[in-house]
C-alpha cells in the first residue's frame, strides 16, 4: 500500500476505530502503531453510550462473549462515607446499551486492533511514525502547509515515506500534530494527577452490583478513589487529587498512596484483605484540549485531541466518539475532493460542546457541589444527570439541568471558567503529561 487512501498514527481505541469506519466505506488504511500489542494502558470502565460505536465497529459480539466485568451502575461515596442509591442505567434507559462493561485496556485494545484488521485495515505494529510531510504551496504561511503523509521507521530501523490523502492523528498524548504546531491548552481548573495500584482478593458487590464503578471521596475532600472490579478477581484502585497535593513534597508514589488509603475508611475497608497485585503507577497533568481539531489534509482524534478527567470515565466514550465523528467527516470529504480543515474537523464544534457538558459535571464535583442536596430538591433531574454520566453528551436536551443546579449556587460563586481561558502550552513549559510505571511491569500487563 504505496499510496493508501488515510494514514493513521496510532493503534489505540479513537485510531483502531476512525481506520475501522473508513475500511468499511471501502478505503484503504494504513495505521502505524508503535508498541506491540498487547501493551499496558489505564482507562478501565466503560460507559452505557459506548455501545452505539461499538457496535458499528462489529465489536458487540466480541465483547458480549468476552470475560470483561459486566457494568450496570455507578455509586459515589461521600466524604463522610455515606453511600449514595446506585446509579442504575436500566433504570434510566432501559435497553441493551445500559449494560457495558470494566475492561483490561492491554486486551481490550488489542480486540480493537484485531477487530480493524478483520475489516481490512492493514495495520502495523512497531512501527514510529518520525514526522508527518507537510507541502506547502506559494500562498501558504510559514509553518503551515498540507499534510500529505507521513515518515516512518520500520522495527529493524528502516526509514521510508508514506503517502496519502488524509493523516489522522491518533498518537495519543504524545500529540505529534499537536506538539508540532503548539496546540495544546492546559485546562484552567483541571490540575489533577492521579496513583493507582490492582488488588487481588479485594471486597466485591454480588448480583448487578459486583461490576458497579466506585467513586470515593478522601475526608478532607481533596480527592476521590475509583474502585473499579475486573476479571480473575483483580480491582484497580486509585486516587485523584490535586496535582500539588500528591506530588508535591511527597516521598513516594507507594507511601503517599498508602496514607491516602489509610485516611479513607471506606477504600481501606474494601481491600484490607486483598494483596496488592501490582507496583505502584502515577499520572499527571492529563487535562487538557487542542485549540482545534484539523488542518489541511491532517485531523486529530482521541488523546491526541485531549483528555477530561478520569472522574465519569468518559476517556474511552471520547476516543471512540471522536474516532467515528472524524471518520464520517474524511469519507464525504473524500467524496467531494474535500480534504480542508474546515470539511476535516466539521465536527469538532458539536464535540467540543458535548465535552464541555462533561466537563462542567467534573468541575462541579470537584467545587464541591452536593448532588445528594440537589436530587432532594430536584428529583425530577436525576434522568437528566444520569444521562450526563452515562455519556448521553451530544444534544442540548440535557441542558436543562443547569438552571436548576445554579438555583443552588451560594451567593459567592463564580461560573466555571471555559476549557480555553487556559494556558497554552508555550506558556507553560514547567507541564507536561507523563505517565509513571512500576518497574517490575511484565509485557502485556
Amino acid at each position: 500500500m504505496n499510496h493508501p487512501d488515510v494514514v493513521v498514527i496510532g493503534g489505540g481505541p479513537a485510531g483502531s476505530t476512525v481506520s475501522t469506519l473508513l475500511a468499511q466505506q471501502g478505503l484503504k488504511v494504513e495505521l502505524f502503531e508503535r508498541e506491540r500489542f498487547p501493551r499496558f494502558h489505564i482507562g478501565e470502565s466503560l460507559i452505557p453510550e459506548t455501545y452505539w460505536v461499538l457496535k458499528r465497529l462489529g465489536m458487540l459480539e466480541k465483547m458480549q462473549k468476552s470475560h470483561f466485568v459486566k457494568k450496570y451502575s455507578v455509586q459515589f461515596v461521600n466524604a463522610s462515607g455515606r453511600l449514595s442509591a446506585p446509579f442504575y442505567f436500566w433504570d434510566n434507559k432501559p435497553h441493551e446499551c445500559s449494560q457495558t462493561w470494566q475492561v483490561v485496556r492491554s486486551e481490550f485494545d488489542k480486540m480493537l486492533l484485531e477487530n480493524a484488521r478483520d475489516h481490512g485495515v492493514s495495520a502495523h505494529e512497531g512501527v514510529r511514525v518520525m514526522d508527518v510531510i507537510f507541502e506547502a504551496d506559494p500562498s501558504t504561511p510559514p509553518g503551515a502547509g498540507r499534510a500529505v503523509g507521513v515518515k516512518i521507521k520500520e522495527a529493524d530501523g528502516t526509514l521510508r515515506e508514506v503517502r496519502a490523502k488524509v493523516v489522522v492523528d491518533a498518537s495519543g498524548q504524545n500529540g505529534l500534530i499537536s506538539n508540532r504546531f503548539r496546540l495544546r491548552v492546559w485546562d484552567p481548573i483541571l490540575n489533577k494527577g492521579a496513583i493507582w495500584t490492582y488488588w487481588e482478593g479485594a471486597y466485591r458487590d454480588t448480583g448487578r452490583d459486583e461490576g458497579a464503578t466506585m467513586v470515593l471521596q478522601t475526608p478532607d475532600k481533596q480527592g476521590w478513589f475509583w474502585y473499579i472490579p475486573q476479571h480473575d478477581n483483580i480491582v484497580s484502585v486509585g486516587v485523584v487529587g490535586p496535582f500539588d497535593y500528591l506530588f508535591k513534597n511527597r516521598e513516594s508514589f507507594e507511601k503517599t498512596y498508602d496514607e491516602e488509603v489509610e485516611r479513607c475508611v471506606a477504600v481501606k475497608e474494601r481491600i484490607k484483605d486483598a494483596t496488592r497485585a501490582t507496583g505502584y503507577f502515577a499520572t499527571k497533568d492529563y487535562s487538557y484540549r487542542a485549540n482545534r481539531v484539523s488542518g489541511d489534509g491532517w485531523v486529530l482524534v482521541g488523546d491526541a485531541w485531549g483528555f477530561l478527567d478520569p472522574l465519569y470515565s468518559s476517556g474511552v466514550l471520547l476516543a471512540l466518539k471522536s474516532g467515528e465523528l472524524a471518520a464520517e467527516s474524511i469519507v464525504e470529504g473524500l467524496k467531494n475532493g474535500d480534504t480542508s480543515g474546515a470539511q476535516l474537523g466539521k465536527w469538532g464544534p458539536g464535540f467540543n460542546e458535548g465535552v464541555d457538558r462533561m466537563r462542567r459535571l467534573v468541575c462541579e464535583y470537584y467545587a464541591g457541589f452536593s448532588f445528594g442536596n440537589f436530587m432532594r430538591q430536584h428529583p425530577e433531574m436525576r434522568g437528566t444527570v444520569t444521562d450526563l454520566l452515562i455519556g448521553d453528551l451530544f444534544n442540548d436536551r440535557v441542558d436543562k439541568v443547569w438552571a436548576p443546579m445554579e438555583s443552588m449556587y451560594p451567593d459567592n460563586k463564580h461560573l466555571i471558567p471555559r476549557w480555553d481561558a487556559g494556558v497554552p502550552v508555550d506558556k507553560a513549559p514547567e507541564k507536561a503529561n507523563e505517565l509513571f510505571l512500576p518497574a517490575d511491569l511484565r509485557p502485556g500487563v
